[in-house]
């Protein structure tokens, strides 16, 4: 009987299932901008951010190269679920530091999920780049929270320097971690109005 394909709209919602078995208390982000490239899924657990790149047995490993590029730059694990038809030659296309879970379907037609290697601490992750995925109202709760100035006229940029520059990166990154957890995206627009209009003042 010939294997059935699974693309990706088969694989996510069982995945993040999958994810909140595996890893406990997680936020699942979808279509996250990782600099020049789009990540399918950015997993945030209570200390880390983990980008996942999924190939489904439709995909190529056409942009694959790029895309480990830039996820390498933002987060710290990665990892790569990939279709059936993938997993003997997976390994050979992304980095040592990744994770890879392949996933096939079972008997029902269900998406069956296998750790064929679990990612390790991501050395090319860039806190310049990790940081830059908050939006400012949230750079703006970590400065209250660490009781630095608000700096109302100053760059995003500028802001994200400070913090790194000023708070112990063990403390940071599991605030920005909660940061990520409590964002609301039904109510960002009527944040983002509030914080203009206090601008203006």
């Amino acid at each position: 009987m010939e294997k059935q394909i699974l693309l990706d709209k088969d694989i996510r919602e069982p995945l993040f299932d999958f994810l909140e078995e595996t890893y406990g208390k997680v936020r699942i982000l979808e279509e996250k901008m990782t600099g020049r490239a789009r990540a399918d899924v950015v997993m945030i657990t209570e200390e880390k951010l983990y980008g996942i790149e999924i190939k489904s047995d439709a995909d190529t490993y056409a942009r694959l190269k790029k895309q480990v590029k830039n996820y390498d730059m933002y987060y710290d694990r990665n990892i790569i679920v990939a279709g059936s038809s993938h997993a003997i030659h997976i390994a050979e296309h992304v980095p040592k530091h990744w994770g890879i879970i392949t996933v096939e379907a079972d008997k029902d037609s269900n998406a069956d999920f296998y750790i064929l290697r679990e990612p390790v601490e991501n050395p090319k992750v860039k806190d310049d780049c990790k940081i830059s995925i908050l939006w400012r109202i949230e750079l703006n709760n970590l400065l209250s929270i660490n009781g630095l100035p608000r700096y109302p006229r100053k760059s995003k940029y500028f802001v994200q320097q400070a913090l790194l520059e000023r708070i112990d990166h063990d403390i940071l990154w599991k605030q920005v971690c909660n940061e990520l957890f409590e964002r609301d995206y039904n109510t960002i627009e009527e944040t983002i109005e509030e914080y203009r209009r206090n601008k203006r003042k």
